[in-house]
């Protein structure tokens, strides 16, 4: 869910990327000084310098050396459930540094190893390593998504009138680390107004700019918050008018941070905090269809997307491997290695019935950020979407590493 090939550089100014890249450095390091007291050469009113803010505690490390006597549920784990999902990362994780030892063991155990053989491989192959917040607590959100289906066409309407564009002609699209290494899992997106390069279109100008908008449309929505749903999860279905149905995954992004409209509503007082799930939006779009655009355009990101082959797995995810319901997370690659096992400890959704299992680290989303913070994976359909939407629950994640690997922290 979530790759496509950048522009030319020859559409890029890199005098200006430079120039923009050096600015932003040095007004970091101007702000890493602002607080430091000078000494200055007369000191009428206090003698001695007023003192700086107490030294800040250092973060907590992100991940930290576990035991498997730690995971709550381990032992009555369906281990073999997550096998398939396991050889999936391991296609293209076992040309990794690393990885390739126990990626190689694991196609030697075969296609359906029982539980028994499953959590013997993990326990002599991997090492738990405890997922931290930079406070040292242990516990993060963790929340759902799925695929949803919706319905569409490849021609537009009166009933299928909300376009779904691939990326536009106009964004330009850069990997930062290729200028700095620590600005590494960040890309910067705009577009040139003579030699500027400013902030790519929002939703809202996105959508004000109607057939001028400088992108190609692949399919036409029949429903408006279907479609912002399916940027939501990031990969679909769309089901078109002879039955069939394609599927379509994540291109690129608008460079806007997403804003969550269920979050809006409820600071409006549109929506008490317990009813804004994606069931209690769905029904206030439908009372307030004079204020639709109001509530979608309260959310700047916009998502592009791409026809993908069809195929009788789940959607593709970051990792370029289908994800698989009930066993595959989003999760932040800045701090869990993309690819992973997963020990994840939380609760079914609006209930306190413990959901303890390995998962897969397969697939990230820009609005998954943090070491403890999950995003699990239902499924396809309305079933998997009702889970999905309701699944805000606390939880606690443990990384298995290959053994001897240390994480990058």
């Amino acid at each position: 869910m979530r790759n496509l090939p950048s522009l030319p550089e020859a559409h890029m100014n890199p005098f200006l990327l430079r120039t923009l890249l050096s600015s932003a450095l040095l007004l970091a390091a101007t702000s890493a000084t602002a607080n430091q007291c000078p000494a200055p050469p007369v000191c009428p009113v206090c003698p001695v310098c007023p003192s700086a803010d107490p030294t800040p505690v250092p973060a907590a490390k992100p991940l930290q050396a576990g035991a498997w006597s730690e995971l709550p549920g381990w032992s009555s784990d369906r281990h073999a459930e997550v096998w398939p999902a396991l050889l999936r990362s391991c296609s293209v994780l076992g040309r990794r540094a690393g990885w390739g030892e126990v990626c190689d063991a694991a196609n030697e155990l075969g296609q359906s190893p029982s539980n028994r053989r499953v959590r013997n491989f993990l326990e002599k192959h991997f090492t738990p390593w405890r997922a931290v917040n930079p406070d040292s607590s242990r516990e993060g959100m963790v929340t759902g998504y799925y695929e949803p289906v919706i319905t569409g066409s490849r021609t537009p309407s009166a009933q299928h009138r909300w376009p779904v564009h691939a990326p536009p002609a106009d964004m330009i699209s850069v990997d930062l680390a290729g200028q700095q290494p620590d600005l590494r899992h960040m890309r910067l997106r705009g577009r040139l107004v003579g030699n500027r390069l400013v902030p790519y279109w929002t939703r809202g100008e996105i959508a004000a700019m109607g057939e001028a908008f400088p992108a190609r449309v692949l399919f036409w929505a029949s429903d408006a918050i279907d479609l912002f749903f399916l940027q939501v999860q990031g990969s679909g279905q769309m089901e078109l008018d002879d039955g069939s149905r394609v599927r379509i995954g994540y291109a690129d992004q608008n460079g806007h941070p997403y804003a969550s409209i269920g979050r809006w509503l409820v600071e409006r007082g549109e929506l008490e905090l317990d009813k804004a799930s994606m069931q209690g939006i769905r029904q206030w779009a439908q009372d307030n269809p004079q204020r639709l655009n109001e509530l979608l355009h309260a959310n700047p990101s916009y998502v592009f997307f791409r026809e993908l082959p069809p195929n009788n797995d789940g959607p593709v995810g970051a990792l370029g491997v289908p994800l698989t319901a009930g066993r595959s997370i989003a999760s932040d690659p800045r701090f869990i290695p993309l690819g992973a096992p997963v020990f994840l400890d939380t609760t079914h959704p609006l209930s306190d019935r413990p959901l303890q299992r390995v998962m897969m680290a397969q697939d990230t989303g820009s609005a998954i950020r943090g070491a403890v913070r999950a995003d699990f994976y239902w499924g396809t359909g309305r079933e998997a979407g009702e889970q999905a939407g309701r699944m805000r629950q606390q939880g606690r994640m443990w990384v298995l590493l290959p053994k001897g690997m240390q994480p990058e922290q």
